[in-house]
């Protein structure tokens, strides 16, 4: 029990201070548990072909699907309005509704491209309320967040209480409903200024002296690199030193990195002066420029594009690094990428066909990577999804089988690639369930639930029940803000379950509590993947969010308190 006590609050340290993946920090804890022989090999490769783990997957899967449709193209083209609050109301309702049943992630990087082509409105003024409101209608489905998917496969791999797909419903529409209204309100709030255009983002843009470069020995002012038009050279990095301000009479050395800053379109002057390697060698046109966000499934999470070898991989160079709407400075090459890295790219002519772009990157341009649907495919692409939904909602089959008859015939009729799911495949969120079904079952065997459940049921003994759902729901908050929303349910669920369990209540408002409390992330930027996306496209500081989101926060937790045990009543069992 010792052993399991100590692995679980090592666990919740490095989810909280540390930025590993949250894979490898779960894979870390389980690996420990198995050494110490908490738990087995078997029961671990149980948990994989756990139903509920299983229909979560699938149910992902059958998503990627859904985003090769017309649908969120069609809603992103309608959501502009002359007038700024009927346009942050319309591009509010539709990115709710479409999130309801499409992975919210998808939902607000299309959408997100058409808020920052718009001339109409400064898409600071709408890219936080476009994540807000994909959130909140992640809350009316089951399948409308991995969060609430989460919670039902662990509920459902605990032999807990079984989570339909509009179990979510009346207590989300309150919240779009509520929780929207606050969203409105606060937007007058959000910063004024414009972004800039896509293409005219400020970024350093690296260049190294070659070895025989007629620069060498010249001064930064006689080899005339104060004067170029619209770029500034910025910095110069020497070896392990880095030399910032620039001075004038600084100078140039063999194997100097120069760091520029500026508009991106004028690179070609600096790819114009001898002596000076760029990314572009001649097979790379500086004019053929992409920003992307990167993808939190992206292979380049922790690494740096040396080691991923990106040039190869995706037939593009880096010329750029926004971080958090800060640009990068230092060797590109040698900065590990993060989740919501803002990248601005020059590609190659093969970057339109490379199979693996929609997996590491979202695009923030209209640029396609596939080939669009017919309107057959289209029709029952969406139709067949909806059908799955409606059978498994009903009863005439399980969502099992719906969802894998549905990706058969989807794969079959060609409206997606085997690979594209292969590729996309959520390996990162299946370790994570497995490991924290381990961790739960490490948690129930050594005796530490029975232990922690007896305390936490003396220390609220005589409080009233409504409160001590207000606890966790708090609770479940406070984890979603300070690591991630999946970290947070997988570590919320069994102690909701033990709860229940020790109060002799029906289980279903304790999960519940988890469920939309892991999915309240308003404050931070960090602990919701669309909070990040925004944050680099809109160039946000984490300061904005704190300001818009604590009175989001405070209605969110007041309605789900007041609401849970009104729709999931606190019987006995």
């Amino acid at each position: 029990m010792l052993l399991t006590a100590t692995v679980l609050v090592g666990l919740i340290t490095a989810l909280v201070t540390t930025k590993q993946r949250v894979s490898h920090i779960f894979v870390a804890a389980t690996a420990v548990l198995l050494v110490g022989g908490e738990i087995d090999t078997q029961t671990v490769l149980s948990h994989v072909t756990n139903s509920g783990i299983v229909t979560l997957i699938l149910l992902l899967l059958a998503a990627i699907v859904l985003e090769r449709t017309v649908l969120l193209s069609f809603l992103a083209k309608h959501i502009a309005h002359s007038k700024y609050l009927p346009s942050l109301i319309k591009m509010g309702a539709l990115s709710a509704i479409a999130s309801s049943i499409l992975n919210n992630t998808a939902v607000v990087a299309t959408m997100m491209r058409a808020v920052m082509k718009s001339q109409l409105h400064a898409p600071q003024r709408l890219l936080i309320p476009l994540s807000y409101f994909s959130v909140l209608g992640g809350t009316l489905t089951l399948v409308g967040t991995s969060t609430n998917l989460v919670v039902s496969g662990l509920v459902a791999a605990q032999d807990g209480p079984n989570i339909a797909v509009f179990d979510f419903l009346p207590i989300g529409a309150a919240l779009v409903v509520g929780c929207g209204a606050v969203v409105v309100l606060v937007s007058r709030w959000l910063p004024q200024h414009t972004t800039d255009e896509s293409l005219e983002s400020q970024y350093f843009i690296e260049a190294a002296v070659a070895p025989s470069s007629p620069l060498i020995g010249k001064t930064v002012i006689k080899n005339g690199l104060r004067a170029l038009d619209g770029l500034f050279l910025a910095e110069i990095v020497r070896g392990d030193t880095l030399i910032s301000p620039v001075k004038p009479n600084d100078v140039i050395q063999a194997d100097d990195k120069l760091l520029f800053c500026g508009d991106v379109r004028r690179v070609h002057q600096i790819t114009a002066v001898s002596g000076l390697n760029t990314f572009n060698k001649g097979d790379l046109p500086a004019t053929n420029l992409r920003e992307v966000l990167v993808s939190p499934e992206s292979i380049l999470v922790g690494k740096t594009l040396k080691q991923v070898g990106f040039r190869a991989r995706f037939d593009a160079a880096v010329i750029g690094l926004s971080r958090e709407g800060k640009t990068v400075s230092g060797k590109l090459g040698n900065n590990p990428i993060q989740s919501g890295d803002k990248l601005m790219l020059a590609v190659g002519p093969d970057f339109e066909r490379r199979q693996n772009i929609s997996r590491n990157f979202f695009l923030l341009s209209d640029y396609k990577t596939f080939q669009p649907l017919s309107m057959v495919q289209n029709t029952a692409a969406i139709a067949g999804f909806l059908a799955a939904i409606a059978a498994g909602a009903l009863g005439f089959m399980s969502l099992i089988e719906g969802l894998t008859l549905y990706l058969v015939l989807m794969v079959g009729s060609n409206v997606v690639d085997s690979s594209q799911l292969r590729r996309r495949f959520p390996f990162e969120l299946l370790t994570i369930l497995v490991c924290a079904l381990s961790l739960a079952s490490a948690v129930q065997v050594s005796g530490l639930a029975t232990s922690v459940t007896q305390v936490f049921l003396a220390q609220i003994n005589g409080l009233p029940t409504v409160a001590v759902l207000f606890g966790l729901i708090l609770l479940t908050v406070l984890l979603t803000e300070t690591m991630t929303n999946t970290a947070a349910a997988a570590l919320m669920v069994p102690i909701a379950l033990s709860i229940a369990d020790g109060l002799q209540l029906n289980a279903m408002p304790w999960v519940m509590a988890v469920a939309y409390g892991a999915s309240a992330c308003f404050i931070s930027p960090f602990g919701y993947q669309t909070n990040l996306m925004v944050m680099s496209a809109g160039e946000y500081r984490p300061a904005d969010f704190i300001r818009v989101g604590w009175p989001v926060t405070l209605v969110y937790i007041a309605i789900v308190t007041v609401l849970i045990p009104i729709v999931f009543p606190f019987d006995s069992v």
